[in-house]
């Protein structure tokens, strides 16, 4: 017989770490006594109920607890169902020999357990001694269903009624101090059932002074809903004074395994939920950079075209149009992306981190959607970008310099045609056949002056064919109609030249015939008609439209506009002389009473054309005067917006170069903690941000010179190409920078590390970054490995191990290691994580030591979107003991954490 009291005394002083040895036989099983007979009609109940509820498993039962284990052979199946151990194979025999040797069997296995039986022998149990086998019932109770239970390290028995009152503690008129009275009402039952399952008992509704109710309600819900068989009537409690000790025991530990059970089961399923909870936000962040990857590849890859497009356009207005789209991409549509590009970069290392830290597989994009990817398209962007704006500008000032010569080209033309106008109809008179002597004399004078008029003009058409050939070497879109009118005007030309060498012919054969000339006239013919080409040419000159980029050059005008003007006196002086020359004709003419015929034979320049263009030519001079001042002025202007746009470049330029390298001191000299260094990023970006307004008065600055028409600016070196090149990098680092001290953070609190190892790990990774690249070599990484006591030296083991490490800090084999790769790898090595092994064992739990797990039982112990998620995306159980509806819950949880935990 086992003496319970001392089995608990001896389990307490050896401390709880060894099996409890059951030594003394208890008062009331003494072989002397006889059992109480409600007592025993309760042990009766109670352990038949507990051993059938074992034996069901095996498919049998008992049904007289002290007849049916008299022959062994249900006493040695219940020892194995519920050891889950074999026992040696009982004999089949009916004699009492056989009988005693089978209880010997099952009772030697019960003392292997450590358990020391008292006065209980084989004949005893053969013989059917009720008290013995209630007693060695009893010792198999406490062994293999009530020893196991313990709480803050107390006994068996301490610990179930110690969790019986822990459970009860809440609820009204329950006050359990032990195993008999305290039970007798059943609100304690109750109390136990409505604490782990409250949908089943409705407990406001009991009522103390109802125990039978109360029990059977309690008895009745744990055997439909519990599966706990029904151990005891309420009857038989009630109407016992003190109810037995040891049949309330063995019913209260049922109810222990059974919610311990769910208890298990809720913590298997918590894990599950936390699993499947990271795993779900992480498909979440892959879509999310899936989509914002695929938006900016589709922007790049629509805008790359368009840069790359240098089909110019044919008229100034379009091209300038064309300059405006452009600066409107790098104002409003590009800032906006580089964002996106900086967000997606940030995006993809917080998820890459997560998923180191919840021990998951790399996140590998779709094809073409790598970071790499996005970083090649977003160079042939910017490859495409670089000079487009230079190219634009340039084309127009092509186009500025095509108008330019098209005008000039024009007036010319206008002049040259004015010029020509009726001369072809004068070449071809024939009035020297009916002239006079001194008819044909005149008229021979006015050939020759023709001549040299014609000569004179000779500079102006070679200078629109010029234009014309310049206007069609630089693509004039109205190239076709100017060479049309060139061509007609070389033409023409040519018949003049012609026409006039027949007409010299025909008067020099007449000249014979000739013998009156009037050298006054002809005199001035020769001198007037240079003159007046002169003016002519003079008054074009005026007129002339100029185009200059700098004050020298508008003021090297001005010097020849001087230098023009101070020929005018020698120029007026010889405008009187040649009207002099005419007033002499006409003196002696009057004074020898000739009477002329008309106006002077020998040129059509007569004095009031030489005088009228002459006035024209005085008032074209102060309008040339005022032009050439407006353009001074405009080009002093100009140059004060050069030197305004470099004072205020030559003082960003230099302060986004000093804030880039403080950014790169505060990453590397890790001066407080990373909350700190993480602060003062934060306050350097938000300086950035400040200053915002610096870059924008700089490019309001710089659109007033564009719209200036301003190529150059000899004054700062910095660009606003330059300039906004920088501000991105500025803050694409900042960003970076403040998210790498962010990931490490991630990483410092999901893996425990402390403040000093994080500062131990980047002391050693700076002290081998010689050149501060953030980055260390290949050789520089093993040694930074051999300071922190890794053995990478050794030769075959070292060098596999520093293989091993290099396979997991540069999985690109880039030959690189960077400081949150080495980071990732010292907080692995340091700390511990969920493992696909873990989530294995949990859902066996929820499965039931199962090999599978069905649709109902992930319904029944997970929320609703979890259960589905898993049922989704496990696979049919292939195996032998498969069931329909079976699911394969180990290749699930190992595709969780990748091939790496298979």
């Amino acid at each position: 017989m086992v003496d319970y009291h001392a089995a608990n005394q001896h389990y307490n002083n050896s401390g709880g770490g060894s099996t409890p040895t059951y030594m003394a036989q208890e008062d009331d099983w003494d072989r002397d006594m006889l059992l109480d007979p409600a007592w025993e009609k309760q042990q009766r109940k109670t352990f038949t109920a507990w051993c059938n509820s074992h034996l069901r498993k095996a498919g049998t039962q008992i049904e007289n607890i002290d007849e049916d284990f008299r022959d062994g052979l249900k006493l040695m199946l219940l020892l194995e169902v519920i050891s889950g151990e074999r026992l040696p194979k009982p004999e089949r025999g009916k004699m009492r020999v056989h009988k005693i040797n089978n209880v010997n069997k099952a009772l030697d296995f019960i003392a292997s357990k450590g358990v020391k039986l008292v006065s209980i022998g084989a004949e005893e149990i053969v013989d059917g001694n009720a008290k013995m086998t209630l007693g060695m019932i009893w010792t198999i109770i406490l062994r293999f269903a009530i020893q196991d239970i313990s709480v803050e390290e107390t006994s068996a028995k301490e610990g179930l009624l110690l969790w019986c009152q822990r459970k009860t503690a809440p609820y009204k008129n329950v006050n359990v101090q032990n195993f008999h009275i305290s039970w007798k009402d059943g609100l304690a039952f109750n109390a136990l059932i409505h604490r782990h399952r409250p949908e089943l008992i409705d407990y406001d509704k009991l009522r103390k002074d109802d125990p039978v109710t109360n029990l059977n309600n309690a008895f009745e819900v744990a055997e439909k809903y519990l599966d706990i068989p029904k151990m005891l009537d309420a009857e038989d409690i009630v109407g016992t004074l003190r109810p037995d000790e040891k049949a309330i025991m063995t019913y209260v530990s049922c109810f222990y395994h059974a919610f311990s059970g769910a208890q298990k089961a809720e913590t298997a399923a918590n894990r599950i939920c936390k699993v499947l909870a990271v795993n779900q936000e992480n498909e979440h962040l892959m879509e999310d950079y899936e989509r914002l990857a695929s938006d900016l590849l589709e922007w790049v890859q629509r805008t790359v075209p368009w840069l790359e497009n240098r089909v110019p356009e044919k008229t100034l207005p379009d091209m300038q149009q064309k300059l405006e789209d452009f600066r409107d991409y790098r104002r409003v549509h590009k800032p906006p992306k580089v964002q996106e590009k900086c967000q997606l970069e940030i995006n993809f290392n917080t998820l890459q981190t997560k998923l180191r830290l919840s021990n998951r597989p790399a996140f590998m994009p779709s094809e073409g959607r790598m970071v790499s990817d996005i970083n090649n398209a977003w160079q042939h962007l910017e490859q495409a970008e670089k000079g487009c704006e230079e190219w634009m500008l340039s084309e127009i000032r092509r186009l500025e310099r095509l108008d330019h010569l098209g005008g000039k080209f024009r007036q010319k033309a206008d002049i040259h045609e004015c010029w020509t106008d009726g001369k072809e109809a004068m070449l071809k008179q024939k009035d020297y056949e009916t002239a006079t002597l001194s008819d044909i004399k005149a008229l021979i004078r006015k050939h020759e002056a023709f001549e040299s008029d014609l000569a004179a003009h000779q500079d102006r058409v070679e200078q629109i064919a010029a234009i014309a050939q310049e206007l069609n070497e630089l693509d004039y879109y109205d190239s076709p109609n100017v060479n049309a009118r060139c061509q007609k005007i070389c033409d023409q030309w040519d018949v003049l030249g012609s026409l006039s060498q027949n007409r010299r012919e025909a008067l020099e054969n007449t000249e014979k015939q000739l013998e009156t000339i009037d050298q006054l006239n002809l005199e001035y013919a020769k001198r007037a008609a240079p003159f007046n080409n002169w003016m002519v040419g003079a008054a074009e000159d005026l007129q002339d439209m100029f185009i200059v980029h700098t004050t020298d050059e508008i003021k090297s005008l001005i010097t020849a506009h001087e230098q023009f003007k101070a020929t005018l006196a020698d120029a007026d002086r010889e405008r009187d002389a040649i009207l002099g020359i005419h007033n002499e004709a006409q003196k002696i003419a009057k004074h020898s009473n000739i009477k002329l015929s008309g106006n002077n034979p020998y040129t059509s320049v007569t004095p009031q054309v030489i005088n009228s263009m002459w006035d024209k030519v005085q008032q074209l001079v102060p309008k040339r005067d005022q032009a050439l001042q407006d353009e001074l002025n405009k080009q002093q202007s100009n140059e004060h917006l050069r030197r305004q746009f470099a004072s205020q470049a030559n003082v960003v330029g230099p302060w986004i170069q000093n804030k880039m390298q403080e950014i790169g001191r505060i990453s590397i000299e890790m001066h407080g903690t990373l909350e700190d260094q993480l602060n003062n990023l934060r306050q350097y970006e938000q300086s950035i941000v400040n200053y915002k307004s610096n870059i924008d008065t700089l490019e309001q600055q710089h659109q007033l010179i564009q719209e200036a028409l301003i190529f150059d600016n000899v004054h700062t070196n910095y660009t606003m190409e330059h300039i906004r090149v920088g501000w991105e990098q500025l803050h694409t680092t900042i960003a970076r920078t403040i998210n790498e001290i962010e990931n490490q953070i991630l990483t410092r609190d999901a893996k425990g590390i402390s403040q000093e190892q994080l500062h131990e790990f980047r002391t050693s990774f700076n002290h081998f970054d010689k050149d501060h690249s953030g980055k260390l070599g290949a050789e520089e990484f093993k040694a930074c490995l051999i300071s922190l006591g890794y053995d990478v030296e050794t030769e075959n083991k070292g060098e596999a191990e520093f293989a091993r490490i290099m396979a997991i800090v540069d999985p690109n084999n880039t030959g690189m290691v960077t400081f949150q790769a080495f980071i990732d790898f010292m907080s692995r090595e340091t700390t511990d994580t969920d493992t696909a092994d873990q989530v294995i064992a949990s859902f066996r739990i929820l499965a039931g030591d199962k090999n599978y797990i069905l649709a109902d039982e992930l319904r029944r112990e997970l929320p609703p979107d979890q259960a589905e998620y898993c049922i989704a995306r496990m696979a049919p159980y292939r195996g032998p003991d498969a069931v329909p509806g079976a699911l394969d819950y180990m290749s699930f949880s190992t595709a969780l954490y990748g091939e790496s935990d298979l």
